[in-house]
């Protein structure tokens, strides 16, 4: 575990005291989580929250998702949690969006509970996560076409790489420069593209006509390794983890597993 301090990010733990309902755990995403924030990024926290049973029984629903975006000095901070039970939902549901968030080494605030749901993410993969990597590298592979900017650029690799490891080591990796060294076929130029990133959030590809072809071939070749690797990947085709995800949920909500902050 990094915190988010000694990764170069200030002190997160003053935002978080201001939720309303007790946090699982709540940990930095986005840029900072895949090795390429730049100058004038935002941070983007990541959680699980945990409703009262009387807002989940009751007629007053309380929020699955609270959502809150502010500037602190200077910083936009974008904050995201999900109750406990949604999460695990999501867990189930193939979302290696969420996996990332709940695996992220820059922990803000962290539980027992936490741990838990960590230990238990092995349990939920499957060789479909492949789909979600496809996906996402998709709709980030077209955005770049339209706008020109290196970030969606970056996240198109980012997601085919680790949909590549995942597939081939059944771990979730979500920093960019540490999946240029272990997968094999990523692109030797990645170097250089993080390195540019690094100046702006927003700044365009540094990329000529020759690399604008180049690029296409690596993400069209990068698709087809991950279908390779999904094919061949030992993850099995269902989640084995939700009886125990079950038991977890309804030992935090009732208060017989609600553990101390950590």
């Amino acid at each position: 575990m990094t915190t988010p301090t000694a990764a170069g990010l200030p002190d997160l733990r003053p935002v978080l005291s201001q939720q309303r309902h007790p946090l699982v755990f709540a940990t930095v995403s986005g840029a900072h989580l895949y090795g390429f924030p730049s100058r004038d990024s935002d941070i983007d926290l990541r959680g699980v929250h945990l409703l009262p049973v009387e807002e989940l029984i009751g007629l007053r629903e309380g929020e699955e998702t609270v959502s809150r975006m502010w500037d602190r000095d200077g910083t936009e901070l974008d904050l995201v949690t999900h109750d406990l039970r949604k999460f695990a939902r999501l867990m189930l549901r193939r979302n290696g969006y969420v996996l990332e968030q709940l695996l992220s080494p820059l922990v803000v605030h962290t539980t027992e509970a936490h741990a838990e749901l960590a230990a238990l993410a092995p349990t939920v993969l499957t060789r479909h996560h492949a789909h979600h990597y496809r996906g996402f590298a998709g709709t980030q592979w077209r955005l770049y076409g339209r706008t020109g900017e290196l970030k969606p650029l970056l996240y198109t690799f980012r997601a085919l790489l680790t949909g590549i490891h995942l597939m081939r080591t059944g771990e979730v990796c979500a920093h960019l420069p540490t999946l240029a060294q272990e997968v094999e076929e990523a692109p030797g130029h990645l170097t250089g593209l993080i390195e540019a990133k690094a100046e702006a959030e927003h700044g365009p590809a540094p990329l000529d006509g020759g690399d604008a072809e180049r690029l296409s071939a690596d993400v069209e070749a990068l698709h087809a390794v991950l279908a390779e690797a999904r094919d061949a990947s030992r993850l099995p085709d269902e989640p084995s983890g939700r009886d125990a995800l079950h038991d977890l949920v309804v030992r935090v909500r009732t208060g017989t597993g609600w553990p101390a902050q950590r």
